[in-house]
């Protein structure tokens, strides 16, 4: 059963992908349209950030009631209802309101299917999943790109996107009794140490979870992670184009090669997960990371060498993200895992809304050419957190 739902499970992470980067490609056109400042997209994506955080912790105590097909199928089917609501908005209040339930749907997905992956299928998967990710956050943008470009209105993407999405939560409910069959199926093979049952396992206040060992540590380090990986997509135009002069098509094109970085860098970690493991995997990604820092740290870098930097920081960051939500189980358990990994993707969105704009205040008030100490900075306290947790789980 856990093969049928694999194509499934692909393609609810296309669909995860979709939106998240079309509001950035849709901003210039919708802010003129409602006469609001540019800045108001950091308040619609706030909000979102919020929604996703909220719905993170709260995965576990869902998934316990309405077990992982029930919450895939109904946060799809809220996305899609609040991706049609976006499409229907002629107002900046109403877009925010639309917010609320597409930041609430995305955060539960995201951790019940994750903690799925990473409990039922290899690491291969888990990058292959997150690199179809990677095809969604790429198509979307592309779409509305196209749209505009035909005429026709921003609300038409945001329409399109939405129906793809409900298309996708019909195709999920139909499939739920493929889920209760897997779940039945491993019922019958289920050690008693192994994952706890239905009837006995309840999920725990968040302060209890935090306590265990090695909880903090991976929360600071899934933090410090996303926050790189967002502060990289989000200042890398400004910190070219302002410190070494490229002009804005050239440093926008550098840009997208950091995300294309991270899209490639995940389909070939899926074929080095067959030989390598996830902590030797994360690792390789940090040595690449700090590699393409330092690039970026010498004066007298050339446009092909800056080129190469932002392209090594992505395929850096390609493992990353996917390996520590797979290696979760393994270092504090299956019991744990579902509870964990929903308190590692709170940590994950707090990281991407707080510490990009963190860096433009350090970049306003002192300097942009702070930015590769910031990712160093970043990427060593992520490094140290993650051997502390390697090395808490393995004593505890």
């Amino acid at each position: 059963m856990l093969s049928f739902l694999l194509p499934i499970i692909y393609l609810a992470f296309i669909s995860l992908g979709l939106p998240d980067s079309v509001l950035g490609s849709a901003w210039p056109t919708i802010y003129p349209e409602f006469g609001v400042p540019v800045s108001y997209a950091g308040i619609v994506s706030a909000i979102i950030a919020v929604g996703t955080v909220i719905s993170s912790l709260l995965s576990a105590r869902l998934i316990s009631v309405l077990k992982t097909g029930g919450v895939t199928a109904i946060s799809v089917a809220m996305t899609a209802a609040a991706l049609f609501g976006f499409s229907l908005c002629h107002s900046f209040w109403a877009l925010c309101l639309w917010a609320i339930p597409y930041g609430l749907g995305a955060g539960s997905v995201d951790a019940a299917l994750n903690n799925y992956v990473a409990i039922h299928y290899k690491s291969h998967h888990m990058s292959w999943l997150h690199c179809m990710w990677g095809v969604g956050a790429t198509a979307g943008p592309y779409l509305m790109g196209r749209i505009l470009t035909m005429g026709l209105p921003w609300n038409m993407g945001y329409r399109m996107i939405s129906f793809f999405q409900m298309a996708l939560a019909i195709v999920l409910l139909v499939v739920i009794p493929l889920w209760k069959a897997a779940d039945d199926e491993r019922e019958e093979g289920r050690e008693e140490e192994d994952v706890p049952s239905d009837e006995n396992w309840k999920p725990r206040p968040l302060k209890e979870i935090i306590r265990l060992p090695g909880v903090k540590e991976i929360m600071v380090a899934f933090f410090c992670y996303c926050g790189l990986e967002s502060t990289t997509g989000l200042w890398t135009g400004s910190y070219l184009t302002l410190h070494t002069g490229l002009t804005n098509d050239a440093a926008a094109t550098f840009t997208s090669l950091a995300f294309l970085g991270i899209t490639i860098g995940r389909a070939l970690n899926g074929f080095l997960a067959f030989r390598y493991n996830d902590d030797q995997l994360i690792h390789l990604g940090e040595s690449i990371i700090a590699f393409g820092v330092a690039m970026l740290l010498v004066p007298t870098g050339t446009e092909w060498f800056q080129l190469t930097a932002i392209m090594l920081i992505g395929l850096g960051c390609a493992p990353i993200y996917p390996c520590i939500i797979h290696s979760t189980p393994g270092h504090f358990g299956k019991r744990e895992s579902q509870e964990i990994i929903g308190v590692q993707m709170a940590s994950a969105y707090v990281g991407t809304t707080v510490l990009p704009p963190l860096f433009g205040l350090i970049a306003q008030h002192i300097s942009i050419r702070l930015w590769p100490v910031y990712l160093a900075a970043l990427l060593i306290l992520m490094f140290f957190m993650y051997e502390r947790v390697r090395y808490k789980t393995v004593k505890s």
